[in-house]
């Protein structure tokens, strides 16, 4: 194998994942690493919009998503780089970039007693309804945002149901014509 090309390893539930072996590339000021075959940084949640600032400035155009994940439970299962602490939550951003035909991903570490990050609106404002929706649903809120209200669940709604630590079933589901069925 040449030294600049990708290593196969396996992640904890046994899917490849892609180790960069040999020189590292950079974007944006920032180290890539290759997981699943696709580039990713990790910047800093307080440099995340300089750096999709620069980016964009590099041809990275288009956000495509703006989603988190909830790693309530640290189970060892995913790999950070050396120096990046896990917190519980991630904020995950995909830009693409049309002329080199290739995705980014950005995972940005969120801690769960200060959940807030920088709004991407004034650099990509189609992400608006997408940080509305993380907001909602995790309830991560974006600084400089200019709607931060509920997407998806009514305004009175209490709590954010995609966090693990959600009461799931707590109102018990009708159904029309239930009684009929017996």
């Amino acid at each position: 194998m040449a030294a600049d090309e990708p290593a196969e390893a396996s992640t904890a539930d046994g899917a490849a994942a892609t180790e960069v072996t040999g020189p590292t590339e950079e974007l944006a000021g920032l180290p890539v690493v290759r997981s699943l075959g696709q580039r990713v940084l990790h910047p800093a949640r307080a440099e995340l919009r300089e750096v999709v600032a620069r980016l964009r400035e590099e041809g990275w155009l288009m956000c495509l998503t703006v989603t988190a994940v909830d790693y309530l439970v640290h189970d060892g299962a995913r790999s950070l780089p050396e120096g990046i602490e896990p917190e519980r939550f991630e904020v995950v951003v995909i830009l693409i970039s049309h002329a080199e035909r290739d995705r980014l991903r950005l995972r940005v570490q969120v801690p769960e007693d200060d959940p807030v990050v920088p709004s991407l609106f004034d650099v990509h404002p189609g992400s608006e309804a997408m940080e509305r929706e993380v907001f909602d649903m995790f309830g991560i809120a974006f600084d400089g945002h200019p709607d931060l209200t509920r997407i998806l669940m009514p305004e009175d709604w209490q709590g954010h149901p995609l966090r693990k630590d959600f009461a799931v079933g707590r109102i018990p589901v009708q159904f029309k014509h239930a009684h009929a069925a017996r």
